[in-house]
């Protein structure tokens, strides 16, 4: 069991109605001029069930702090426009504490806007690049404007983590940015916002979430308690996921899943493993990064080709542990035995729910896939993930993945 040193200082507050309940009162500790951050407009529309929309409920609780908005952030943030321009609102109006309001995008956008911003303190920035030089780690986040969220889409695990992804369109990078300044203070948790979701997005959910876990999983060093916690974890997901896609407005179901997303990213599901490089999200990036595809398909996409590729171009000891985890992953996850039939099972899983599963349905074809296993290989490090991974075998994979 390796050693850990390991805080999370964000209070999550979970259930029917916590909003309305006690947003408020959470409002008072951080000051007077609040930035509201949110997505596509989904937030202004009226709930199944509802009398009035989250955003205006929000704006009703608030109703006396002065209020800020950037609206817009999409999928996959962008660090331009999104996070300059949320950078420039807060250096601008003296902004005390960041409102996030929506899924997993619209927060991580939320942490690179409070981190560059507390870094570069009040002074108006000329230069992009030292934006930039933060989110990607070039230059240290030193400190950060306070983040509340209200999450309502059960996903990333950002309202838990101290973590965030960013894309920049013009390089075609997708990178991790990473800080403590940035766990969020407090994070609103109500599984009735995920009632009315898009069927897409529960999926792509749920996908990025067993990826997470997976992730962590896939280790050489790993411990007997994280091992049946993750296993827990998934077969939570499998089960409600079918439940909510029978009825979606099942609260048990959605927030078992919510549960699960929200502990997915934070660290908590493998203390005391061996790191494993993270390598399906980081050859996933590259996907989103260049195509602008939804995360959670692309990693359902990755996810078996990865294993199968690990599976048969491992050799010795490492070898062995290959086998040993695809077979117990199978076992207690599936209820199947051997390799083979665990990677089955989770590929025809994706398949199942209603996930596309090959790189042409998601529209991308083999034109760039040497281009994009370059990008990979010479920005994700995974020559030092559990199983090294080479431009050729990235490339590899992609090209099992079509």
């Amino acid at each position: 069991m390796k050693n850990f040193d390991y805080q999370t200082p964000t209070r999550l507050i979970f259930g029917k109605g916590v909003v309305k309940e006690k947003l408020g009162n959470v409002m008072k500790l951080f000051g007077q001029r609040v930035l509201i951050t949110y997505g596509g407009g989904s937030i202004k529309r009226i709930a199944k069930g509802e009398s009035i929309s989250l955003y205006d409920e929000v704006k009703d609780i608030l109703h006396d702090k002065d209020l800020f908005e950037l609206p817009g952030i999409q999928p996959n943030p962008k660090f331009n426009p999104s996070v300059l321009e949320g950078v420039r609102i807060c250096q601008e109006e003296k902004i005390d504490v960041i409102l996030s309001v929506g899924g997993g995008s619209v927060l991580d956008c939320t942490k690179a806007i409070a981190g560059v911003a507390g870094t570069l303190g009040g002074k108006v920035y000329e230069n992009i690049e030292e934006a930039w030089d933060i989110v990607c780690g070039r230059k240290p986040t030193t400190a950060a404007i306070p983040i509340v969220d209200i999450i309502t889409l059960a996903a990333t695990g950002s309202e838990y983590d101290m973590g965030a992804v960013i894309s920049r369109t013009e390089t075609n990078d997708k990178l991790p940015y990473r800080s403590q300044f940035v766990f969020p203070a407090v994070s609103f948790i109500d599984p009735t916002y995920t009632f009315s979701l898009p069927v897409k997005q529960t999926l792509a959910g749920v996908s990025d979430c067993m990826n997470h876990i997976m992730e962590s999983y896939f280790c050489a060093e790993h411990i007997d308690m994280n091992d049946a916690f993750m296993e827990g974890a998934q077969k939570s997901l499998i089960k409600n996921v079918r439940i909510v896609l029978e009825n979606p407005e099942d609260y048990n179901a959605r927030a078992e899943i919510f549960y699960a997303t929200t502990l997915g990213c934070n660290g908590i599901y493998c203390l005391g493993n061996s790191r494993s490089g993270w390598p399906m999200h980081s050859m996933e990036h590259a996907l989103s990064a260049y195509y602008d595809i939804t995360h959670g398909e692309g990693l359902a996409i990755i996810a078996p080709r990865w294993m199968r590729h690990i599976l048969t171009h491992s050799t010795g000891i490492l070898h062995e542990q290959v086998v040993e985890r695809i077979e117990k992953f199978g076992k207690n996850v599936f209820g199947v035995e051997g390799c083979e039939a665990s990677i089955t099972a989770l590929h025809n899983f994706f398949r199942e729910i209603g996930i596309p599963m090959t790189l042409k349905e998601v529209g991308i074809d083999e034109v760039r896939l040497g281009e994009m296993a370059k990008h990979v290989a010479d920005t994700e490090g995974l020559n030092q993930a559990w199983v090294p991974l080479l431009e050729q075998d990235i490339l590899d994979i992609f090209k099992a993945s079509l």
